[in-house]
């Protein structure tokens, strides 16, 4: 008898302790790794031992910049070489391969390289985002935890996705987009057993990170009004041309990794030559340097002019695809929300003087491409929302940010397959899920899907009586299995044609002495899902149906057909269009 489906058991209070605790690991890891980018900035560009974090571009190194980011590219090449080339890109589609493919297992080396390479990265200069390593170090940690416990695949899935939301809730402070972002493109799914442990890990990071940091939001914006009907009309039609710009940045990484596989020297030496670029573009723009959250909340502020914006967006994108494209170790989100931002609050000053009457806010111009850029790269849609409000605070954000991350949406999934994201894992070859629905079988019970008129034969009856009515070939006679059920209409298990057929069974043998094992059956009140992981456990084609009231008594068959037909009922629904309004209805 298969197990009742139940939400929630004990063990998920057993990995709800556990990922409590790797929240406040994984939030002190965070703290540390930012640190470490502090004083390897500060060491690079500014010969001092400190570990504050800091903007490289305030360094009065001259020429001797273009150098620095060269020699970070050199030091994570080596230890991508001779290390684990696994620490080179961003580190999400990393986490989200090893979730497909390999139950969720990190290899431990990866807990303290990443850090300490994208560290190296990002304080000489990398145009890239603390957040993605942090993100991977969290996974990392995770899933080593869990390798060292007695633990399913799924639950280490779950404590895989929960040190990954727990490093970006302490990076961001930003503990419900953390969680988003771990359904969105970690978990695959969202049920309790795996949300609430990595909830309860994502609010552990962030009141860590309350106690180390403060509770200020991370990009603190003056207060906003609410937008009016044209401003709000405008800024859905600004995300759909975000949507179509994140498809051609998403397009132009790849571009640029492929060019770099076509380079006739080694993997080692890209991110290197990736430096060359970084370092020639901070010399001209030292903003493009390093994560640049100041630049972001400097955007989102107002504080900076038409020329700074479009230079920062354009040179930030220049520099970050060729770093990213290059192989080295940092994250996607921060370069993103740069660009996107910056050419929000392009767009917004342009339309402020050229169509007052709109009413635009260059601010919240700026906000919603910085989210609608996401959303449309790696169709993180909710993620990029709430990471909107979280980070900035700001309540009369949320309409326009519903309506424009939409739109980037809807624009990237119609001309993008693939995302920013999955794009790599997916040539090589791994299948990535893109909807998240809910279990179809799950939903129907085995009462109405099973068959009634089940063909049965009698305990008493012999194998010759079976055998010569087998020959008979009726419509009957032309299952594979047969209920068997004694003189008082009990069940008492079920006989196959391979048995009755056995040339060591004699004519005069009771179908009661074939029965070598208890019948497999499923009660009417299970579901299909339930039947089906029934089948699959007990290797098994066909389960007898019971009442639920008398276990003994047979009510139906259902076998891996009915299965099967129940789907007819979902296809129907998902392809067949059809007026409904003014035809006659059909009596259920």
């Amino acid at each position: 008898m298969p197990r009742q489906f139940r939400p929630l058991d004990r063990r998920v209070l057993w990995i709800s302790f556990v990922a409590l605790w790797l929240g406040a690991v994984v939030a002190c890891v965070a703290k540390i790794l930012t640190a470490l980018i502090g004083l390897v900035t500060n060491l690079a560009f500014y010969g001092r031992w400190s570990f504050d974090f800091v903007s490289p571009a305030g360094t009065h190194l001259g020429q001797w910049m273009i150098a620095v980011p060269v020699i970070g590219g050199l030091i994570v090449g080596v230890m991508a070489r001779w290390g684990s080339r696994a620490i080179r890109g961003h580190g999400i589609p990393e986490a989200m391969e090893q979730v497909l493919l390999n139950e969720s297992r990190i290899p431990p080396r990866i807990t303290w390289l990443k850090p300490v390479s994208s560290a190296v990265a990002i304080g000489t200069g990398g145009p890239f985002g603390a957040e993605g390593p942090i993100i991977a170090t969290g996974g990392a940690l995770g899933s080593l935890i869990a390798q060292l416990m007695h633990v399913t695949a799924d639950e280490r899935k779950t404590l895989l996705a929960a040190g990954a939301a727990a490093g970006m809730a302490a990076v961001f402070s930003a503990p419900i987009s953390a969680v988003l972002l771990a359904v969105e493109l970690l978990l695959f799914e969202r049920r309790a057993r795996s949300l609430i442990p990595v909830a309860l890990a994502a609010t552990v990071g962030t009141g860590i990170r309350y106690i180390l940091e403060g509770n200020q939001p991370m990009f603190p914006m003056p207060d906003m009004a609410a937008p009016t009907l044209p401003a709000l009309a405008t800024y859905i039609v600004l995300g759909l041309l975000i949507g179509v710009v994140s498809v051609g940045i998403t397009k132009l990484v790849y571009a640029v990794e492929d060019g770099f596989e076509k380079l006739p020297i080694h993997w080692m030496w890209w991110p290197a030559l990736g430096g060359v670029v970084v370092g020639i573009v901070g010399y001209f723009m030292p903003l493009t340097l390093g994560v640049g959250y100041t630049n972001i909340a400097s955007v989102l502020a107002g504080q900076f002019g038409l020329g700074t914006m479009l230079a920062l967006c354009l040179l930030k994108l220049v520099s970050w695809l060729v770093a990213l494209g290059s192989g080295t170790s940092g994250g996607t989100l921060a370069p993103l929300f740069t660009i996107g931002g910056a050419m929000g609050g392009v767009i917004g000053l342009a339309l402020v003087h050229v169509a007052p009457w709109l009413q635009i806010d260059p601010r919240m111009a700026a906000l919603i491409c910085m989210a609608a850029i996401f959303a449309g790269a790696s169709r993180a849609f909710l993620t990029s929302v709430v990471f909107a409000f979280e980070t900035t605070q700001q309540p009369h954000g949320l309409l326009p940010l519903l309506g424009a991350c939409a739109a980037a949406y809807l624009i990237s999934g119609l001309m993008m397959r693939n995302t920013i994201m999955t794009e790599k894992i997916v040539r090589r070859g791994v299948r990535v899920p893109s909807d998240y629905a809910a279990d179809y079988l799950d939903q129907i019970y085995v009462s109405d899907a099973c068959s009634r008129d089940v063909v049965s034969l009698r305990a008493n009856q012999t194998t010759g009586e079976i055998r010569d009515w087998l020959g008979c070939d009726g419509t009957t006679t032309k299952h594979q299995g047969f209920p068997v059920i004694d003189p008082h209409g009990k069940l008492v298990g079920v006989v196959t044609r391979r048995q009755i057929y056995q040339t060591s069974t004699p004519d005069n043998a009771s179908l009661q002495s074939l029965i070598t094992r208890p019948p497999l059956v499923v009660r009417e009140d299970h579901t299909l899902r339930e039947a089906a992981d029934h089948m699959v456990e007990s290797e098994v084609g066909r389960l007898i149906v019971v009442s639920k009231d008398a276990p003994h008594t047979m009510v139906g068959i259902v076998t891996r057909g009915d299965l099967l037909a129940a789907h007819a009922k979902r296809l129907k629904e998902a392809r067949d269009a059809a007026r409904q309004l003014g035809r006659k209805a059909v009596a259920p």
